[in-house]
């Protein structure tokens, strides 16, 4: 089945694909379809991953999947949030808004708590009136200064719980499964997964 993601991140797209390689899904870029991003007007990451997907799924005409994400500081309450891809401003880079959590979180004593979260969402087609919603969250601690290069975003500042590496020093599947976006996706497959079954089943019945 093809199925579009609705994000230009090509970070998010190499994350997700082997994730959900195992449902039998060709997952392709939203750049690819030329589908201009809408403006995410919700307040919380599960009404911004709904207004991608639906937006994604209407252009296209094909299932689709978003997801929204970013870091929950609650020392700051609550920021980034819904604003991580953006904390510096519209249009910053990850050096820009990394730059910027360094300053907020600067007077702050540590150690400073902070949590991913994920809201992904599938929809079969634009006007699916039940799109299958699964969210995550990944608890960890904010460093002070980066380390490692993999992954993107603040993953050089994040020490997930239990280690004392940075998401950015993790290989890119051990972070798969253990991040707030693996989780997630974990998740959304069991509900693809029974969904399949339910098919099946009206199918024979």
């Amino acid at each position: 089945m093809r199925v579009v993601l609705a994000s230009r991140n090509s970070g998010k797209l190499e994350e997700l694909r082997p994730i959900l390689s195992p449902l039998g899904l060709t997952l392709e870029s939203q750049a690819e379809h030329d589908v201009p991003s809408p403006d995410e007007t919700g307040t919380t990451f599960v009404e911004n991953a709904i207004i991608k997907a639906r937006t994604v799924a209407e252009a296209t005409r094909l299932p689709a999947v978003a997801d929204d994400s970013g870091i929950v500081v609650p020392l700051l309450g609550g920021a980034p949030g819904i604003h991580s891809a953006r904390f510096a401003g519209v249009g910053a880079s990850d050096d820009d808004n990394n730059q910027k959590m360094i300053e907020s979180i600067a007077t702050l004593e540590d150690p400073i708590t902070a949590y991913y979260f994920c809201a992904i969402v599938f929809f079969t087609s634009a006007l699916d009136p039940t799109p299958l919603v699964a969210t995550a969250a990944w608890h960890g601690t904010l460093l002070h200064e980066p380390r490692g290069s993999n992954g993107f975003g603040y993953d050089p500042y994040f020490v997930p719980d239990g280690y004392t590496v940075t998401s950015a020093e993790l290989a890119p599947e051990e972070k798969n499964r253990i991040s707030h976006r693996g989780l997630a996706c974990d998740r959304l497959i069991l509900q693809l997964q029974d969904q399949k079954q339910d098919q099946s089943s009206a199918n024979s019945s």
